[in-house]
């Protein structure tokens, strides 16, 4: 049989199991292919496939972050799937994931996991307060200082990483990069005025002070997990850990609802997750039984059975069965979905946010004005986009 070694790039105690499974009862139903599951620490695999993939020793399939995909494209690391069996139910798959598996017209690959950001928050503290979950950031801030009136508890706690704040910034109508202009626009007018709103949430009754420590999102996690705040911006990769906490030993006290909308009334979050990609480098043979591999892992009775057991989004639409909709996490999320933002097709977009995580705290913690934050942030940027004007 041939053999092909998947890099898995999942969290090794949560998730890696359910994949480990899966690849037997694809190796059970295919005796002509082996596979050889590798998982690999999410922050180590990008720079070590790249490496990999520059000489010898890449693996054959790479679950892959959205955020890489065009990079390792570029590079040709990457197989074409069109036409592929990898994508033979290509029609099944959510549109906008497809979108993001895409560079320069061809798709590179299959959707496997997806992710958003939504206002997660504590049903029961936000009806102790009689408040309903905020459409507007404005009416968020209202909402926080009621809860805080009438439960003693912190309304919201924000994050301030560069990825979190990209909901502020859809909400203005914009982003960090103008692609199609080729123009850095992270401190244009409707950039400035949605981190504006966003270091707004740091002050007011009800709104937890910014935390910029190194721990800051495993403190906001536990203190919302443990009914200590009551909203805070949160992604489904989290669904598990929540029911864990002390509030929400009722899974049904997880409220889920789109992120607050900015002025232009219009409300967005990034869109993550994993494609399942083909090595480019690989023979022909080893290809074959890829391509194989990734359309079984990606199919409905899979992602099935993955939603089922690890609490992620499935990417397509007849996974969300009866079954996994019982999760009301799950279920909360994919209503949310809609909201989710493409990433553009730019290999360097993911690493802009590099320099947001540097200057945010520094913003949020009072040691840089919003302007020069925003000033530094332009002159990192600038150096990842050479090509890219101010």
């Amino acid at each position: 049989p041939v053999t092909i070694t998947w890099w898995d790039t999942s969290n090794a105690t949560n998730e890696a199991p359910t994949y480990k499974a899966l690849v037997k009862e694809f190796e059970a139903a295919n005796k002509d292919i082996k596979v050889k599951y590798v998982n690999v620490p999410f922050d180590q695999a990008q720079n070590k496939f790249d490496t990999a993939a520059g000489s010898k020793g890449a693996p054959d399939v790479l679950r892959s972050e959205v955020g890489w995909t065009p990079a390792f494209a570029k590079k040709g690391y990457f197989l074409p799937l069109d036409g592929t069996e990898a994508l033979k139910e290509q029609d099944k798959f959510k549109s906008n994931l497809l979108e993001q598996a895409k560079y320069e017209g061809k798709t590179y690959g299959v959707p496997f996991t997806t992710d958003t950001l939504a206002l997660v928050y504590n049903k029961e503290l936000f009806e102790k307060a009689g408040v309903e979950a905020p459409k507007t950031w404005d009416d968020l801030k209202k909402a926080a200082a009621t809860i805080k009136d009438k439960t003693g508890v912190d309304g919201y706690w924000g994050s301030t990483a560069g990825y979190y704040a990209q909901t502020f910034l859809y909400g203005e109508g914009t982003d960090t990069v103008d692609v199609d202009a080729k123009k850095i626009t992270v401190k244009s007018p409707a950039a400035k005025k949605a981190y504006g709103t966003w270091l707004s949430l740091f002050k007011g009754k009800g709104l937890h002070k910014a935390d910029t420590t190194a721990e800051a999102y495993a403190h906001i996690q536990d203190a919302f997990v443990n009914g200590k705040v009551a909203a805070i911006i949160q992604g489904p990769w989290e669904i598990t850990n929540f029911y864990k906490g002390s509030a929400f030993k009722d899974k049904d006290n997880l409220g889920i609802a789109t992120v607050p909308a900015g002025s232009t009334g219009e409300a967005g979050a990034p869109t993550g997750g994993h494609n399942l990609s083909v090595y480019a480098g690989s023979t022909k043979e080893k290809q074959e039984a890829a391509l194989k591999f990734v359309n079984f892992m990606t199919s409905a009775k899979a992602q099935e059975t993955i939603a089922l057991k690890n609490s992620t989004l499935p990417t397509r639409d007849d996974a969300y069965t009866d079954k996994v909709k019982a999760d009301p996490g799950i279920a909360g999320f994919q209503t949310v979905l809609a909201a989710a933002q493409p990433r553009p097709a730019l290999p360097e977009y993911s690493s802009i946010w590099g320099p947001l995580d540097d200057e945010l705290p520094q913003i949020a913690g009072g040691k840089k004005s919003l302007d020069k934050g925003l000033t530094d942030a332009e002159t990192s940027i600038a150096k990842l986009v050479p090509d890219f004007s101010k």
